[in-house]
This record gives structure tokens, C-alpha cells and sequence, in this order.
């Protein structure tokens, strides 16, 4: 099978549009919101180190695998992988690999929407002003009472449910692709402006020294899983979405140099999001161990330090969020938009059909802040007594399945599929230094630290 295999897809209008599309879904919440709270929790400098060589050494290669084996196939990532392995010699039950990622994808989508609507919330609430003025008991006790109220909840994500619908059912071109192409400047341009700003209000030199300073000796092997599990989940490695928009991609654009430059920004944008964060936690002596509740609790508390200002920074911060949420979910949605335009179904119906799904299974989320927070679904099994079912949900897809799909992603590019196949679509030397390196990475190496990984999250290390 040839990288010119028809498709019934469409294609990405330019180079430009495809790395928009690609890094609006690297760069998401997991970067704005999970990033910087990482960084808090595992000690700043030295966890970002790790981070960095987990995204060269790990992230790139897998990104990669995706997008040769979407772009090859020209087809959703389950029958991407059956066709390829089929033309192979091998094996159709390879499907399977972009079956774990679409439905792990679409698992996470259903809490990913949730915190969606926690972002379009906050952007409401700071344009009332609910923020003047706010301690860290104020600010506690606002995210509690939206936890507490599942009817609120339910609102929210519906909301934030029907935009990404909008966008999708419009088509590649005039619905993702041109959302991506105005929302991610945007992104870009709130994103630095609250980091001068944070540089300028806030305690710029503690927050720098925090995020530039390196203690090893804090470093453990729950360091380094952190930053792997992170690096999946900020680029979005295994998620289906990125070996789909591989799919969409011609020819004539090198896959190397892409992955890499959506790898690049995409960290980029987690530490940049880290400046505009830290200064202002400091400057109000905050901790920046705040865990999950950074962005939602600490930050309106946080943004005190601007005085007059911390209403429109607070506005500023919440648009952020829901611009890096919706530049990475209308992927999820575009998955289900592929499966059908392989099946000869229609876009529009298709996604709200999506959209109902979605919306049914948010509710095992949205519950578990409130009247299901003491139903415990594997309360039987050890370890998981408390957890609810966010967390088990949480834990099945973004835990086991993701990096299931990963593992399988890379095995595939690099013992499926041959040598001389894989250098074609990459358009460099089968016999190169380079590429003999990226053929070991993704059959040795790469491999076996996924498999730690998959390992670390089954028996909780």
C-alpha cells in the first residue's frame, strides 16, 4: 500500500493548517491546566528536566509512528493499522491498536468535556465579577458549590459539548481546520500576554527561581513515570487523534520535522503557561503543591495580586483554558466523524448522535462530584476503595488504555511494518544514521518504557 492510496477523507488545506490542527490537539488543558500542577507537585526544575527528555526520547518517536501509519493508510487509525498490516503479511487483528486508541479517546472525552464546561464557567464567572475580591476560602468554597450541583454541571458541558458539535459538523476544512487556524493565535497571543503580565505584577524572581532550579536529589523513580505519563498526556500520544490528522495529510510534507515542531510547541506552551502561573502564586504566597485544584482554586486567588486588573487577567486565564479545551476535544469528535465517512454516514447527524453519547456518559463524571461521590464501582478490587467512577473511568483510559495504544503504535511502525515502507513515508534513507537510530528507538527502547509505564499504573508504583 502507497502513501497515494485513495481516501475518502479530505485533506488539510496547507502545512500550516495541519501543524494548527495537530499542536490545538498537543496543547490542551494538559498543558494549562495538569502541566504547571505537575511542576508543583514534583518539585519544578528537576521535574521539568525529566519531562523534556521524555518527550525527546519517548513522546517524538511514538508521534511519529502515528503519523506515518495514519498518513500511509490515509484511513481512521483501527482500519489504518488492519490495512497496513494486511498489505504487510501480517495479521488484521492489528486493528485493534487504533480500536484502544479510538476508544480510549473517546473514554477520556467524557470527562474531558466536564472540566470543558468547568472552563466555560469560570470565563462566566469572571466576566460577573465573582472573583473581586476572592480569599482562598472564598475560592474553595465557589468550586465546591459548582462540584455540588450536578444541574450546573450538566449545563456547562452540555454547553461546551454542542460547541465542539458546531465545529465538527461543519467538515475538515471549514469546521476544524478553521477553528484551529483562529483559535490557536489566540491561544498563543493570551498565553504570552498573561506571562508578561505575570513577569510584571507578580514575584517574577521566585517564580523563575522555582521553575529553573534543579534539586535531583528530589528526584525518584515516581519523577520519571509522572513526566512519562505527563508527556503522553500533553501531546496526546495514543489518543487516535494525531494518527487521524496524519491522515488528512499529503505527501509532500516531512513527518520528522513535524513531529517535532508539534512536541516543541506543545512543551513550549507548558512552560510559558508555567510563567504565567508561578509569579502570581508567589507574589500572594501560595503553594505551588496545590495539586488538581491550581488552575480552579488558587488561580482567582492568585490573580488578587493584580489589584484593579484581577478580574480581566481572571477573564484573560478562563478564555485560555477553553480555547486549549476545545482545540483538543473537536479531535475526539472528528474520530467519530472519520469512522463515518468511512461508512458512507453523514457529518452533521453523525456528531450529534456523538454528542448524546457523550453527554449520557459525562453524567458517571458529573455525578461522582456529588450524588454518586460514595459509590465506589471496583470498590472489591484493592486499591480502588475509594476511587469513583471518574477515577476509575480516568484511570481504565488515560492510565492503561492510552498507553496500551501507544505501545501498540510503536511496536507496529517498528516491527510491522518494514524498513524500506516506513523510510518511504518518512522520506529519508532506510540505510541513514538517523533513521537506523528511530528504527531502534521504536523497537527496543521506546517499548520498554511504555511497558514500565502500563506496568507502574496496574500494580501503582
Amino acid at each position: 500500500m502507497s502513501g497515494a492510496a485513495p481516501s475518502v477523507h479530505a485533506s488539510w488545506s496547507s502545512r500550516l493548517a495541519f501543524l494548527f490542527a495537530s499542536i490545538g490537539f498537543a496543547v490542551g488543558l494538559g498543558d494549562i491546566w495538569r502541566f504547571p500542577w505537575m511542576v508543583g507537585e514534583y518539585g519544578g526544575g528537576a521535574f521539568i528536566l525529566v519531562y523534556l527528555a521524555c518527550i525527546v526520547c519517548i513522546c517524538i518517536p511514538i508521534l511519529i509512528a502515528e503519523f506515518l501509519i495514519g498518513r500511509r493508510a490515509r484511513l481512521s487509525p483501527a482500519a489504518a493499522m488492519a490495512a497496513l498490516a494486511k498489505a504487510e503479511g501480517r495479521s488484521a487483528s492489528w486493528r485493534w491498536g487504533g480500536i484502544i486508541a479510538t476508544i480510549s479517546a473517546f473514554g477520556i472525552g467524557t470527562f474531558y468535556c466536564v472540566v470543558g464546561g468547568w472552563t466555560i464557567a469560570y470565563a462566566v464567572y469572571a466576566i460577573r465579577g465573582d472573583f473581586a475580591g476572592i480569599d482562598a476560602a472564598g475560592s474553595q468554597a465557589e468550586f465546591d458549590r459548582l462540584l455540588a450541583s450536578p444541574v450546573e454541571l450538566v449545563g456547562w458541558t452540555a454547553l461546551f459539548v454542542v460547541i465542539n458539535v458546531l465545529i465538527v459538523a461543519r467538515g475538515l476544512n471549514r469546521g476544524v481546520e478553521l477553528a484551529t487556524s483562529i483559535l490557536m493565535p489566540m491561544l498563543f497571543i493570551l498565553l504570552i500576554g498573561l506571562a508578561v503580565w505575570a513577569l510584571i505584577v507578580g514575584d517574577w524572581r521566585q517564580g523563575l527561581d522555582f521553575l529553573v532550579t534543579a534539586d535531583f536529589g528530589k528526584v525518584t523513580i515516581r519523577t520519571w513515570l509522572a513526566a512519562i505519563g505527563q508527556a503522553f498526556f500533553s501531546v496526546g500520544v495514543g489518543m487516535a487523534g494525531l494518527m487521524l490528522y496524519g491522515a488528512y495529510l499529503e505527501r509532500d510534507v516531512r513527518l520528522p520535522g513535524t513531529a517535532v515542531i508539534t512536541a516543541l510547541v506543545d512543551t513550549a506552551v507548558g512552560l510559558v503557561a508555567c510563567v504565567a502561573i508561578f509569579p502570581f502564586l508567589f507574589a500572594q504566597g501560595l503553594a505551588p503543591a496545590a495539586g488538581p485544584g491550581l488552575v480552579f482554586v488558587v488561580m482567582p486567588v492568585a490573580f488578587q495580586a493584580a489589584g484593579p486588573a484581577a478580574g480581566i487577567l481572571a477573564l484573560a486565564f478562563f478564555l485560555l483554558l477553553v480555547v486549549a479545551a476545545v482545540t483538543s476535544f473537536i479531535a475526539i469528535f472528528e474520530l467519530v466523524a472519520a469512522l463515518g465517512a468511512e461508512r458512507g454516514l453523514p457529518r452533521p447527524p453523525l456528531m450529534w448522535a456523538a454528542a448524546l453519547v457523550t453527554m449520557l456518559l459525562s453524567l458517571l463524571t458529573i455525578f461522582s462530584f456529588n450524588i454518586w461521590k460514595d459509590v465506589h464501582p471496583l470498590g472489591f478490587l484493592p486499591g480502588f476503595e475509594q476511587r469513583t467512577w471518574f477515577d476509575v473511568i480516568d484511570w481504565l483510559t488515560a492510565n492503561i488504555g492510552l498507553t496500551i495504544a501507544a505501545l501498540l503504535s510503536c511496536l507496529f511502525a517498528g516491527w510491522v511494518m518494514s524498513a524500506a515502507n516506513v523510510a518511504d513515508e518518512l522520506g529519508v534513507d532506510p540505510e541513514g544514521r538517523g533513521f537506523r537510530t528511530y528504527r531502534f528507538l521504536v523497537r527496543y527502547p521506546v517499548p520498554a518504557a511504555v511497558i514500565v509505564l502500563i506496568l507502574a499504573a496496574l500494580f501503582g508504583f
